[in-house]
């Protein structure tokens, strides 16, 4: 379960949209989120947009393996396709916030890898969010608010990334990936592997 966070503009979201591209063994988990959507977004690619009274409906039946308000909207991840992927042994993408990514870790820290994304610079991070241009000046700033507040969690992650350039914070991220999935206790296999090269004779 590989976890990426970062505050509102950071650049997590295209990090990750990156490495779903080149990385076939890698599934986005999609969230579900109250918010409206954005102009650039599809329904069931990148959020499953849901009402407040179906979003409560899936939160009170347990139906999320985690759940956040951000910015006055809620956010979750649904249980059932997480599991699914988990239990044929694909690797699953998580985009969440601090609180999703406590929350994840707290019932399965064992399986979960976490990378915080950081900007170079508040200054920056305004720039890129009226880059998007798909957020209101008071959205912005409350977005910046809070983006103290996220970056206040950075040492609760196993990994922290600063995306001063986009390339090379792929680039790291990535190789976080490869280190990780070389784990001796992610390797179920190794095992047999290694006691069969043990069981040969050499030539």
């Amino acid at each position: 379960m590989l976890v990426l966070s970062s505050p509102s503009g950071a650049g997590k979201s295209t990090i990750a949209r990156t490495l779903l591209e080149h990385d076939a063994d890698l599934k986005l988990s999609i969230s579900v989120t109250t918010r409206q959507r954005r102009g650039s977004e599809i329904d069931g690619v990148h959020y499953r947009f849901v009402s407040e009274s179906e979003f409560a409906r899936m939160r009170d039946t347990d139906a999320l393996l985690e759940w956040a308000e951000v910015h006055g909207n809620f956010y979750g991840t649904p249980r059932e396709p997480a599991e699914i992927a988990l239990a044929a042994g694909r690797d699953m993408l998580f985009d969440i916030d601090w609180q999703g990514a406590q929350q994840l870790l707290d019932k399965m820290a064992a399986d979960v890898v976490s990378i915080f994304i950081l900007p170079p610079s508040l200054g920056e991070l305004r720039s890129r969010l009226k880059r998007r241009a798909e957020d209101t000046d008071e959205v912005i700033e409350r977005r910046l608010a809070n983006a103290c507040e996220e970056i206040r969690h950075w040492m609760d992650y196993d990994f922290v990334v600063v995306n001063d350039d986009l390339d090379q914070a792929y680039s790291s991220v990535k190789a976080i990936v490869q280190a990780e999935r070389l784990r001796r206790d992610r390797r179920p296999g190794l095992f047999d592997f290694v006691s069969g090269l043990l069981e040969e004779k050499p030539s």
